[in-house]
């Protein structure tokens, strides 16, 4: 956010302290490099992006390593048309597979395969240690609980519950 003269009149903008300019900017370099790092051990070392092995992960937990389209959007925070994309790679991969919702004609089930398992396994343990490193083995204990606790808030006030609410797997 560029700099901007500061004045009293109301209807401007709050505009950002020296303080909390330097920490956006700080989050914003933090993340964008984090972001690129772990994507970049993901390519490397098992050939995928990071968010398919975050598709991966959520199938692999989810009960008989099945969820519906909408949940699985709604998990990893991307839009439809996004995850749709991700999961027909994934499918012509042989990762995953879809079938038709048994409760609701109109929904689908993404569903891990076995192949899809064994890339998951493969690639989790590079992965964890890239996150160790790069986040984890940097911070006091105390520093991994405030950053848990301060990103938890950050997360609820962008997802509110009421219905019509901008966000992306909703979109």
């Amino acid at each position: 956010m560029a700099k901007v003269k500061k004045n009293e009149d109301p209807a401007e903008p709050r505009w950002l302290s020296d303080t909390e300019q330097e920490t956006w900017r700080a989050y914003l370099h933090a993340t964008m490099l984090l972001d690129d790092h772990l994507d970049r051990q993901l390519q490397r070392d098992a050939k995928l992006p990071h968010l398919y092995y975050a598709l991966l992960v959520q199938l692999d937990e989810a009960p008989r390593q099945r969820m519906r389209m909408t949940e699985l959007a709604r998990q990893t925070k991307i839009t439809r048309s996004r995850l749709s994309h991700a999961v027909a790679r994934l499918e012509k991969n042989g990762w995953v597979r879809r079938e038709d919702c048994p409760s609701d004609r109109r929904g689908q089930n993404a569903i891990l395969t076995e192949q899809g398992t064994e890339v998951l396994r493969r690639a989790a343990p590079g992965h964890v240690t890239a996150v160790r490193q790069a986040l984890f083995d940097r911070l006091t204990p105390e520093q991994q609980k405030s950053l848990g606790e301060i990103m938890k808030i950050v997360a609820e006030g962008l997802q509110p519950g009421e219905a019509g609410a901008d966000l992306p797997w909703l979109r």
